[in-house]
């Protein structure tokens, strides 16, 4: 459901006088719409080509928010009217396709203001009215001084620069106020037309108005001539005093919202006193604190001291440290050397013993072999004697040479 924010208007959802101060503008448009093509962008919830409605040939109504669109197809449907998403600054439709077009609260809202003014004369007729209006920044920085400024709007104008932007695209302009003005009715029970009106003359100051009514063309502007919207002939008065019996009835809530204020005061006014004591307590345990604090920060302050003192030595013994590990460094890089060179040495005598060694290795392996050789050549020799000393023995024994010894004959036959 749209939800009312207090910038695009809702029928039935704003009070009076904001929705009498919206729906004057296109009653004062629909006097221009006669027979027309009629094009109101940014059209909100549709109440504006519903007004315009009877009196024109056809309106068009765009806004670029897609629940706006939803309502006012819903709620402001017309055989005559269309609605449209779609932005004001990209208007989708041909150059030239309207003969009034109105742009009403919508110029403030847009970064890219100017693109609305130029789509705005790219589909305006040529003998067409353009009708924008805006509220005065004056005006309407004065009227929210409390609340501050408008979330909604982007960029607010001036009397003259209003006029300025205005200019910078349509040949004719002519800039009128908006203003909600009092006045006092003679009537029946009916209001019938013609209507007889008086405005009295008075001094249209730029400053003052509420809002600037743009009316823009490229060739002529239609006879502008002053504008009076009532929304209902009723008794002011009246309606007044009823206003003011409803003021008076949120007055008595307020009033005793006001003295549950002050019994809610008197109860935090005695809290604060209890407060106030409970403070000097807390006050006083923290003055304790703080003296604590400072005791604490002057022995910070002697063990800091002693901790340098600590330090000092500290580094001393590491310097000491540092030039007997420097010294032993030396020590071990000589004895690395001497071990590095004794190996050397050693590695050197030892290729040579190994080799002489091996030499004497091969030399006993020569006279292992000569000593096997000459045991063998022994114990054949030993073999051969003793056989032989088995044959001699054999002989000696021989008859024959025991007659030939007796007779002194033959050989001498001895083992010796």
């Amino acid at each position: 459901m749209t939800e009312f924010t207090g910038e695009r208007v809702i029928p039935g959802s704003v009070n009076a006088d904001l929705w009498a101060e919206h729906l004057a503008r296109y009653s004062f448009a629909a006097q221009f719409a006669a027979g027309k093509p009629v094009l109101d962008a940014g059209c909100g919830t549709g109440y504006g080509c519903t007004e315009m409605a009877p009196d024109a040939q056809r309106v068009a109504g765009i806004d670029v928010a897609s629940d706006a669109i939803s309502y006012a197809r819903e709620h402001s449907a017309a055989p005559n009217v269309r609605y449209a998403q779609a932005s004001a600054t990209a208007i989708p439709f041909n150059s030239a396709s309207f003969q009034l077009i109105t742009a009403f609260e919508v110029i403030e809202h847009l970064t890219d203001w100017r693109a609305l003014l130029a789509e705005a004369r790219r589909v305006l007729d040529a003998d067409g009215l353009f009708l924008v209006s805006t509220p005065n920044r004056l005006y309407y920085a004065e009227s929210r001084s409390l609340d501050g400024p408008n979330p909604y709007h982007v960029h607010e104008f001036e009397y003259r620069e209003f006029q300025a932007a205005l200019q910078e695209f349509f040949p004719r302009v002519q800039i009128l106020f908006q203003n909600r003005l009092e006045s006092f009715a003679f009537h029946g029970d009916s209001i019938r037309p013609p209507i007889d009106v008086r405005v009295a003359a008075t001094h249209a100051a730029p400053d003052e108005a509420h809002f600037f009514i743009g009316a823009c063309a490229l060739q002529r502007l239609p006879d502008l001539r002053t504008f009076l919207y009532v929304p209902r002939a009723a008794n002011l008065l009246r309606e007044r005093e009823h206003h003011i019996h409803l003021l008076e009835g949120e007055l008595g809530q307020n009033k005793q919202w006001l003295d549950q204020v002050i019994s809610d005061h008197h109860k935090l006014q005695q809290l604060h006193e209890d407060l106030t004591t409970h403070l000097q307590e807390q006050n006083q345990w923290a003055s304790q604190l703080e003296q604590n604090w400072k005791d604490a920060q002057n022995r910070i302050v002697e063990l800091q001291d002693e901790n340098s003192a600590v330090q000092a030595a500290a580094a001393e013994v590491v310097a000491g440290y540092n030039r007997k590990i420097a010294e032993l460094e030396r020590e071990n890089l000589e004895k690395t050397a001497w071990a590095l060179d004794t190996e050397a040495r050693l590695t050197s005598d030892l290729a040579a013993r190994t080799e002489h060694l091996a030499a004497t290795m091969r030399s006993l392996d020569v006279a292992e072999a000569t000593v096997i050789e000459r045991t063998e050549w022994a114990q054949r020799l030993d073999r051969q004697l003793t056989k032989l000393r088995a044959q001699l023995e054999m002989i000696r024994q021989s008859r024959w040479v025991k007659v030939g010894r007796t007779f002194g004959i033959g050989p001498n036959v001895t083992t010796e």
